[in-house]
């Protein structure tokens, strides 16, 4: 297992990413997508400090992080879950215990609470989209899928809610239009905010596209479970894209630490892992130091050696990503003219 990165890599060609129908979980179901147009509107809301808190996994101990983090911040913190909120929880106590903590705050649905809320099965499995350069390893993630779900289907109320949940949000923060989704800007298990995408030449038409239809100037996004901060100077004006990876498990190297994605007019109080600034606004990725012990004890008592999560994930929850930190931080603004 350690020779396994375990990393969802991204592929920059957008139907290889979410169009291909090459086998479950490697699907994006149509009614995954929309246009970039639906985000120029007003804000949803406002917010003086925004957390984006991605990939979450269950893992309750990283709430716990969370809402010390939050604690010590100097103005009221949002917290916006967006998406993947469930997905070790596949036990009815554990499955409620995070309901039951995420009932308070604002989230968007990934792939994993659309399809375990989905009636029915139409063959779309984890609907994570992966692209081809995924191991097959990883996609067996649909058996996890099929236990979690088995566990919702259970909970009618709690399944309607995880239905209506939005697929996208706009915040205005510090007068910046903040976009948050769980894929990308055209589809909810989309891969074109992986770093592998943000750093090919042959996203910069794109990136303009949907920078001019949405009029967003930050997007924050998680569902490739990989890291990134990127931002662009744009024909149409400034970008910045930042993907927390996950806030349940470990980013990078020899870590054991999540991410949380956080904007706001205010520095923050907690020493940034990385970040840029936006118009003045502080886009930061925040290091989520969880009881590591706590969240392990919980996920081998569900998953013990050769359960589907724990050859597909335990390594990295271990061990770290392997992937390093200086690959997610902003190195260079991109000038695309």
């Amino acid at each position: 297992m350690a020779s396994r990165p375990n990393l969802r890599a991204a592929n920059v060609n957008s139907e290889a990413s979410f169009g291909a129908s090459v086998g479950t979980g490697r699907t994006c179901p149509l009614d995954y997508y929309y246009q970039p147009t639906v985000f120029a509107r007003g804000a949803d809301f406002t917010a003086d400090v925004l957390y984006v808190v991605g990939g979450l996994y269950g893992n309750l101990a990283a709430i716990d992080e969370l809402e010390a983090l939050a604690s010590t911040e100097q103005a009221p913190v949002t917290f916006v879950f967006n998406g993947d909120f469930h997905w070790f929880d596949a036990d009815r106590k554990w499955f409620d215990d995070v309901e039951t903590r995420l009932s308070r705050y604002c989230a968007l649905r990934g792939n994993v609470e659309t399809e375990i809320s989905r009636m029915g099965d139409i063959g779309a499995g984890c609907g994570c989209a992966y692209p081809p350069t995924v191991d097959d390893l990883t996609v067996q993630s649909n058996q996890i899928l099929a236990a979690l779900k088995s566990v919702a289907q259970g909970r009618a109320a709690g399944c309607e809610r995880l239905s209506k949940l939005p697929m996208q949000l706009v915040v205005e923060v510090a007068g910046l239009r903040v976009g948050i989704v769980h894929g990308d800007a055209e589809a909810l298990a989309g891969w074109r905010f992986s770093a592998e995408s943000l750093d090919s030449a042959e996203s910069l038409p794109w990136l303009e596209r949907i920078r001019q239809q949405s009029q967003i100037d930050v997007f924050a996004s998680t569902h490739t479970c990989v890291a990134a901060l990127r931002q662009y100077v744009l024909p149409s004006g400034r970008l910045t894209v930042i993907n927390n990876g996950s806030a349940g498990m470990p980013n990078f190297s020899r870590t054991r630490f999540g991410l949380v994605s956080r904007i706001s007019g205010r520095p923050s109080p907690h020493r940034p892992l990385y970040g840029t600034l936006h118009k003045g606004a502080h886009i930061d990725a925040i290091a989520l130091d969880y009881d590591q012990d706590a969240f392990s004890e919980m996920f081998l008592s569900r998953w013990p050696n050769e359960s589907p999560a724990f050859l597909s994930y335990f390594d990295r929850i271990a061990n770290g990503a392997a992937y390093d930190i200086a690959r997610a931080r902003l190195s260079a603004v991109t000038h695309h003219r």
